[in-house]
């Protein structure tokens, strides 16, 4: 494969559904799967779904057996191989493998590079993946949430959706403190008193974070002092004493070896090893000796960090909360540094309540001017991607049919209008001929109608903000003849952005694969590893045949297969 190449390498099955076992290889470009019904096709699609996290279910294990298993191969694009590295993940040559075990009594388990994890932690960038489309996923055209999150990123207003965002953060906050300090008026003389009390207690002892294990530690060494002290000196006795001296011993063996080295070369590799050895053993006597001389038992030193540590347990024992006394600690802290406001808070009465009034108002004016932009904006790329989408329809044997993308803000006289994602409310319109009036587009298009729309969609993101792999099921669901074809088509433009993978029984959509590949039942049933098959030109023929006419010794299917394939090969694809 080419180096350049992100997307799904290959996947492994086996005892999954009809599949006892499969290898299958996938290639850049467009990857069609086809096969009779009931052969195990979408069987792929579900190993696929396990590997990236899905639901494991024990009634996808194949009857008869203990366990499935599924993994799957991905060449990965740069930018997820930090994020892979820190959950232990192993890439080799840039390849992710990813496998699945599910036993026939549900338990699961799935391993992502060699690091075993949850199913939630690899769903968390599978998204960075793969985007899987069944036909169930035409629904999102119908959520208004996927077709503004669709509107943003088509036109790149990122930077304008996180100003939005963080201008609401700010204003929800302020009201949110507002409300609350007008609730606590009431109460404000009993909590002012208690949070005067926590602070001058707090202050007079002033603790920092980490100080009170700090302390532990030194405490430790200075109640041991005399121990250590015993101990070091034992040690030093033992290495160098008037009776005996390590450091002699060396150096007379090292003086020995070198009165001999010039008659004997190999000498000279022991006689370095004696010195590299005295020069660390005077490190170490050198060190015990600073060590003894740093062992101080400063008795004030001893009281003061006793007298600290009592302070401080004082002070958790009476403000804290919890068992856990680090954690207990560690909210005095948190505690003390928000304290100091909200005692302003609640002495300014209601002239506070009037200040943060105030800058409430003018933090709301900023989310005005903010939405108000956001809105123009969307706007803006909502006349562009229409203007997409619609030429992409066109494209696709629907000649007649347009899409509106539909921004409505509301208007903002109240302030619940305003979202963190703005005043808009963002809809797909659709018709599917002139003059007719557009509707919501659950409510006017047909199942073949929206899964064009879904597919024109992706044609369009794919140019700008692409994944690694696009995955079709039942793409090419309610259309057939030219529809079919141009279908097949724009797949085919989409595999210029992507890698794109398509499970299909239509025969005008699987003439414009570069990698064919068919599945096949054996007669028993199942599906094995010989089953799986990556077609050549002679057997792509012979199964775009049988996939027209059901018999592909059919002369007249035969020769219609001729037909697409050759009006494929010279196709200008644009």
């Amino acid at each position: 494969m080419s180096e350049n190449f992100r997307g799904l390498e290959e996947i492994s099955i086996r005892n999954l559904g009809v599949i006892e076992s499969a290898e299958i290889e996938f290639k850049p470009g467009l990857n069609v799967l086809t096969g009779e019904t009931g052969a195990g096709k979408t069987m792929v699609l579900t190993a696929l779904s396990l590997i990236l996290g899905g639901k494991s279910e024990a009634e996808k294990v194949r009857t008869g057996a203990e366990r499935m298993v599924a993994s799957g191969r991905f060449a990965l694009p740069e930018y997820l191989l930090k994020p892979l590295a820190e959950l232990g993940a192993e890439v080799e040559g840039g390849s992710l493998l990813i496998s699945r075990t599910v036993t026939n009594d549900g338990k699961s388990r799935l391993n992502l590079g060699g690091a075993q994890v949850t199913a939630s932690k690899v769903s968390e960038f599978a998204g960075e993946l793969v985007e899987v489309h069944a036909q169930s996923s035409t629904n999102r055209l119908t959520k208004p949430a996927f077709v503004r999150v669709t509107l943003d990123s088509f036109g790149g207003n990122e930077d304008l959706l996180q100003e939005v965002a963080m201008r609401y953060h700010l204003y929800s906050e302020m009201l949110e403190r507002i409300t609350q300090l007008k609730g606590d008026q009431l109460n404000r003389d009993n909590e002012i008193t208690e949070l005067a009390e926590f602070m001058k207690a707090f202050t007079a002892v002033l603790p920092k974070l980490g100080e009170l294990s700090e302390i532990e530690l030194e405490l430790t060494r200075l109640n041991s002092v005399d121990v250590l002290q015993q101990a070091a000196s034992a040690a030093l006795n033992f290495l160098d004493t008037e009776d005996f001296s390590l450091t002699t011993a060396l150096v007379n063996a090292k003086r020995s070896l070198e009165h001999v080295t010039q008659k004997d070369a190999s000498l000279d590799s022991i006689t370095d090893q004696l010195g590299d050895s005295l020069y660390q053993f005077q490190e170490v006597i050198g060190s015990l000796h600073r060590y003894l001389v740093s062992l101080d038992g400063d008795p004030s030193r001893l009281e003061y960090l006793q007298e600290r540590k009592s302070l401080i347990n004082s002070l958790i024992k009476k403000f804290g909360v919890g068992s856990d006394r680090d954690l207990a600690f560690q909210e005095l802290i948190s505690r003390a540094a928000e304290s100091s406001a909200r005692i302003a808070d609640l002495e300014g009465g209601s002239a506070r309540i009037a200040d943060l009034q105030a800058e409430l108002e003018d933090i709301f004016l900023l989310l005005q001017e903010a939405s108000a932009n956001l809105s123009g904006a969307r706007s803006r790329s909502a006349i562009a991607l229409q203007e997409k989408i619609t030429h992409e329809l066109r494209s696709l044997a629907m000649a007649h049919s347009a899409v509106i993308v539909e921004v409505v803000p509301r208007s903002g006289s109240n302030k619940s209008d305003f979202t963190a994602h703005g005043l808009d409310e963002v809809a797909l319109l659709f018709t599917s001929h002139e003059g007719a009036t557009p509707g919501p587009i659950n409510k006017v298009a047909s199942g073949g109608e929206l899964s064009r729309v879904m597919l024109a969609v992706e044609v369009v993101l794919a140019a700008i903000n692409p994944v690694s792999t696009y995955i079709f099921d039942e793409v090419d669901a309610g259309v057939g003849g030219k529809a079919a074809i141009e279908v097949g088509r724009r797949l085919k433009l989409l595999a210029r952005e992507a890698q794109v993978i398509v499970v299909t029984h239509l025969a005008q959509v699987a003439v414009w694969a570069d990698n064919h590949l068919v599945v096949r039942k054996s007669e028993g049933g199942l599906v094995s590893i010989s089953d799986v098959l990556s077609l050549n030109a002679h057997e792509r023929s012979i199964e775009i045949a049988r996939m027209l006419s059901g018999q592909e010794d059919s002369n007249t299917a035969r020769e219609h297969a001729k037909e697409l394939l050759e009006m494929v090969r010279q196709s200008v694809i644009n």
